[in-house]
C-alpha cells in the first residue's frame, strides 16, 4: 500500500523552514498551493527560481512573493556571476542532448572531456551556498523539488549533490507533483513499443519521499523505489481549497463572450505523444461545420510550435476557428461551453466544475483517465464527435456527467480521502523536516545518482 499521510491533531510543527526550487509553468502551477498552505501553517520558506526568468512575472509567482514568510530569488541573483555561468553551462551540457538529440555526439564528447570529477566543484559550491543561505547551522528543515525526470530541464547530477548535502545537514528531501496522470495506459509516446517500466521516472528514488496525487500516478514510480518512499496525498492543484483561492488570483481574462451558440476549446498534447494529427484536423472541421459554433485550439504550453495542426493554413482560414496564443488555460476553460481534450490533466478543473469535457481517445494512442473514470466523456469515432456537438446545440450542456462516475473521479483522482488535501502536504513536509534528526535514516551515496541523458 502507498503511504497516505494524515495531518495528526495536535502535532503541528511551528516555524520550520523549507527551500523550494521552481523551474517551469507546470511545477509553479502545482507546487504553489503547497507553498501557500505551508506559510499559512506558520512556517517560512525560500523559493529559488531555476528556470526561465520570464516566469518572474507569472501571476502565481507574484502571489507567492507577497506572502509573509516567503523569500524569493532567481538562482542567478544568488550566485557570483562566474559561478552562475559555470553552473548554467554545466547544466546546459548535461540536458541539451535531451532537447536536441542531434547535438548528442557533441555534448557526449564534451562530457567525456569535462567529466563528473571536473564538474563536482561547481555542484558542491552552488549547493553549499544555497543551503547555507536558507538553513545556516539549522539541522531541521526540508528541501523540495518537483518530480525529476530523465528529460527534465534541470541537471539530475546537480540535484543529487544537493540532496546528499542536505541529508548530511540533517534536512529532509521531498519531490512534489508537477502534474497528474491524464493517461490510464502506458504506451503513449512515439516509439514506445514494449510494456516495461518507463525509465523517464528512474531517478525519482533519490528523494526521501516522492509525492503523487493519486494511485494512477503512483504506477509511474513504483518500479524504481521502495513503496515506503511514495506518498499518495491527493491533488494540490485541483483540490477545493486551492481552486477557491485561485479564483481570487487570476488576472483578467482577455477573452470576451461573443454571440456564438456554442463555444468549444480543443486542448492539444506535446508533440512527442503519438497523436493522429490528420484526424484531429478532421475533428476541427466537423466542429467548425456547425452554424453558431466557435472553436479555439490551445497548443501545449511546451512544444506547441512543433505541432503540425497549429500551422495548417486551411484550418486557420476557417472563420470560426482560432489558435490561442499566450492565454491561460483557465481563461479558455471559463470561456468554453464544451472542451475537447487529447489527454491533458489541465481539464480536471473543468471536470470538477461539471463542465462537459470530451475525451478524444481515438485521436491518440493512449487510454485517458477521463474515459476510464467517466465513460460518458469518451469519443470513439468521428460520429461521436458529430452527435455530441449536435446534442449540445440542441439540448444544452447541463447534466452531462453520470453523478456516480463524477463522484468516483473526484474521490480517487483529486481528494484521495477527505478534501483537506493541502494539510496532508504540510504534514508530510513537517515530518520529513524532522526525519533526519529524529529517525537517523542513512544517507544514500550521491554517486548512485544517474546522470540525465537522452
Amino acid at each position: 500500500m502507498m503511504d497516505i499521510l494524515p495531518h495528526p491533531a495536535g502535532a503541528e510543527c511551528v516555524g520550520m523552514k523549507a527551500l523550494f526550487f521552481l523551474r517551469h509553468y507546470n511545477d509553479i502551477d502545482h507546487v504553489t498551493p503547497v507553498i501557500y498552505k505551508w506559510v499559512n501553517s506558520g512556517h517560512t520558506c525560500d523559493i529559488v527560481l531555476i528556470g526561465n526568468s520570464r516566469f518572474r512575472n507569472d501571476y502565481r509567482i507574484e502571489f507567492l512573493r507577497k506572502l509573509n514568510g516567503v523569500r524569493m530569488a532567481h538562482i542567478r541573483d544568488l550566485l557570483p556571476p562566474v559561478e552562475f555561468a559555470r553552473w548554467f553551462l554545466q547544466t546546459l551540457i548535461l540536458i541539451r542532448n535531451v532537447r536536441y538529440p542531434f547535438l548528442a555526439p557533441v555534448t557526449g564528447a564534451f562530457n567525456k572531456l569535462y567529466d563528473t570529477r571536473r564538474r563536482a566543484p561547481v555542484w558542491h559550491s552552488t549547493t553549499q551556498r544555497l543551503l547555507a543561505r536558507s538553513f545556516g547551522d539549522t539541522h531541521e528543515g526540508v528541501v523540495v523539488f518537483d518530480w525529476i525526470e530523465r528529460n527534465s530541464s534541470i541537471c539530475v547530477e546537480w540535484v543529487g549533490v544537493m540532496l546528499s548535502t542536505a541529508r548530511a545537514m540533517g534536512l529532509g528531501t521531498v519531490s512534489l507533483p508537477h502534474g497528474d496522470s491524464p493517461h490510464a495506459s502506458q504506451l503513449i509516446r512515439r516509439r514506445e513499443l514494449r510494456l516495461e517500466p518507463d525509465t523517464t521516472f528512474a531517478n525519482a528514488g533519490i528523494f526521501d519521499k516522492v509525492v503523487v496525487p493519486n494511485e494512477l500516478c503512483s504506477v509511474r514510480f513504483r518500479p524504481f523505489m521502495d513503496n515506503q518512499k511514495l506518498a499518495v496525498l491527493g491533488s494540490p492543484r485541483y483540490c477545493d481549497e486551492w481552486l477557491a483561492k485561485l479564483a481570487t488570483l487570476m488576472p483578467p481574462s482577455p477573452l470576451t463572450r461573443s454571440g456564438s451558440r456554442l463555444k468549444v476549446v480543443l486542448f492539444l498534447r506535446k508533440s512527442n505523444f503519438s497523436t493522429f494529427w490528420e484526424e484531429v484536423g478532421e475533428v476541427v472541421r466537423v466542429v467548425a461545420g456547425f452554424p453558431g459554433v466557435e472553436l479555439i485550439i490551445k497548443p501545449h504550453t511546451r512544444g506547441g510550435a512543433q505541432q503540425s495542426l497549429t500551422s495548417d493554413a486551411s484550418l486557420r482560414r476557417l472563420p470560426n476557428v482560432s489558435v490561442a496564443g499566450d492565454i491561460h488555460s483557465i481563461h479558455l476553460m471559463n470561456w468554453a461551453d464544451v472542451i475537447i481534450d487529447l489527454a491533458t490533466s489541465v481539464v480536471f478543473e473543468a471536470v470538477k466544475a461539471k463542465k462537459p469535457v470530451l475525451a478524444g481517445d481515438y485521436l491518440h494512442a493512449g487510454r485517458s483517465a477521463l474515459a476510464e473514470y467517466l465513460p460518458e466523456t469518451e469519443l470513439r469515432c468521428r460520429d461521436d464527435v458529430y452527435r455530441q456537438i449536435e446534442g449540445f446545440l440542441t439540448h444544452g450542456c447541463d447534466n452531462f456527467y453520470i453523478e456516480a462516475h463524477h463522484q468516483r473521479f473526484v474521490k480517487e483522482m483529486i481528494n484521495v480521502g477527505d478534501a483537506d488535501v493541502l494539510s496532508r502536504y504540510v504534514a508530510l513536509l513537517e515530518e520529513q523536516g524532522r526525519a533526519r534528526t529524529s529517525q537517523g535514516q542513512p544517507y544514500p551515496d550521491e554517486c548512485a545518482v544517474k546522470v540525465a541523458s537522452g
